[in-house]
């Protein structure tokens, strides 16, 4: 199949492999040519594709279809889908395409948009298996069958719940099948306590990683009281993680994170995104040139220092932003939290000292070896450069893992995300600090010989 296939939208041969195939080359086409290709589809083929489009994609597809024709679109999403494609909308949208659900679905909708979306509320889906603790096994099969005409998202998992709608607890369809007939669903079920379930306003990362956590494929969703109020599947967090992931990526880029895929994004809002890092960066590297100048005459009198500057601030802002990269990374995961900021610093501390050993030695043979064997000319103070460099090394791979691993506590103590302490940051901030402490070392070890 060849893209003029799928841009111009001659599509009567796809199948649904195909469909697929469709969707990774969705984000790098223009809106134009997403509604040509979408109407080029077959029913079967535009439905399968608008069920795996992103809310964003299925909510500009949607305005484009006739009115007439938008209800029949619309209901083929389970309440959680569509309630995430009409927060998608423009407010003055939203109320006409809420208006073409059946009733039900209309109340489950308004209630999910009553959570932000970024929570288990907003995440959920409302309908699930429910069963009664008295039923026998029986009993639960035969009402299972007729739960699923329903629409239900999943039956491999039933929830046992009480007249108040309250969960005693949690049984399997596997365990239905294999449990006595006449046994009761209370006797076989897993029960409250020892059933895995996230509350309602749970944020989506912390669900993300309680799904890791317990290798589950589904969850339910309780409010305070312990009233079930739907379940969330992993396929309803995949595509979250990923948007997290991104933007904490681009991020680390130092780049504001983006809200549309690379090619949706108009030119203006990439610059836009773009320079506002680049200039606090550059103006950051201002005070580098600041303190470049500061020890100007140390640098004229001293030639061979300048030789060793690109090593030592790179060394320094590399190191921090391998810290700051390892603990943002923990942080998100949760294995990591504000109060062991102590612990880290001694841990962080330990290590940077090894490592500046490591570079600081590294350094000092290098420098004696390339001497020794008239490979460089750096004096006669070879040996007290060596020292000066391997000094320097020692205490900015420290400096840098030190700042590098505190910064992103600095910024969730003061509620910001810990991902904005990027590498570029890191790196401007350390090449600033990196050349006070260098220039300070070589005036110590120098002084009276080269300074």
């Amino acid at each position: 199949m060849t893209d003029d296939q799928i841009f111009k939208g001659t599509l009567e041969e796809f199948n649904f492999d195909d469909i697929h195939a469709l969707l990774e080359r969705w984000s790098s086409l223009a809106p134009s040519e997403h509604f040509e290709t979408f109407f080029s589809l077959t029913r079967p083929q535009g439905e399968e594709l608008f069920l795996l489009l992103t809310p964003k994609d299925q909510a500009e597809i949607l305005l484009e279809i006739p009115k007439g024709e938008r209800r029949s679109w619309i209901r083929l999403l389970a309440p959680d889908d569509a309630a995430d494609l009409i927060q998608s909308l423009a407010e003055e949208n939203r109320n006409d395409i809420v208006n073409l659900l059946d009733p039900k679905t209309k109340a489950e909708v308004l209630a999910l948009m009553a959570y932000s979306e970024d929570k288990a509320g907003g995440l959920m889906n409302p309908r699930f298996v429910r069963l009664r603790p008295q039923m026998t096994v029986e009993e639960a099969l035969r009402y299972l069958r007729a739960q699923t005409r329903e629409e239900i998202e999943t039956i491999y998992t039933a929830y046992v719940l009480d007249q108040h709608q309250k969960l005693l607890g949690v049984v399997s369809l596997r365990l239905l099948l294999s449990s006595p007939p006449l046994e009761s669903v209370e006797n076989i079920m897993i029960k409250t306590p020892q059933v895995v379930y996230v509350e309602e306003h749970l944020d989506q990362e912390k669900i993300a990683r309680v799904f890791s956590n317990s290798d589950l494929t589904i969850l339910p969703v309780l409010d305070e009281e312990g009233h079930m109020k739907g379940i969330i599947t992993l396929d309803d967090v995949v595509q979250v993680v990923q948007e997290e992931a991104t933007e904490d990526i681009q991020k680390f880029g130092g780049v504001e994170a983006l809200d549309a895929p690379y090619f949706k994004i108009n030119f203006l809002s990439m610059i836009r995104k773009r320079a506002g890092w680049l200039l606090v960066l550059f103006i950051g590297e201002f005070f580098t040139a600041t303190a470049m100048g500061h020890y100007g005459a140390e640098i004229e009198q001293a030639v061979v220092l300048a030789f060793f500057l690109p090593l030592i601030i790179s060394s320094g802002g590399n190191s921090g932003s391998q810290a700051s990269t390892l603990i943002i990374r923990a942080m998100a995961l949760g294995e990591v939290k504000i109060k062991d900021w102590w612990r880290v610093f001694f841990r962080e501390f330990s290590s940077g000292l090894a490592l500046g050993t490591i570079l600081g030695l590294v350094g000092l043979f290098r420098i004696l070896i390339w001497s020794h064997f008239g490979w460089a000319n750096y004096g006669i103070h070879d040996a007290l450069v060596a020292i000066t460099v391997a000094c320097s090394l020692i205490g900015i791979v420290l400096w840098g893992t030190l700042a590098g691993s505190m910064l992103p506590f600095l910024l969730r103590f003061l509620k910001f995300d810990p991902a904005s302490a990027s590498a570029p940051f890191v790196a401007t901030l350390v090449d600033v600090t990196g050349l006070i402490i260098y220039f300070t070392v070589a005036s110590l070890i120098l002084r009276g010989t080269l300074l």
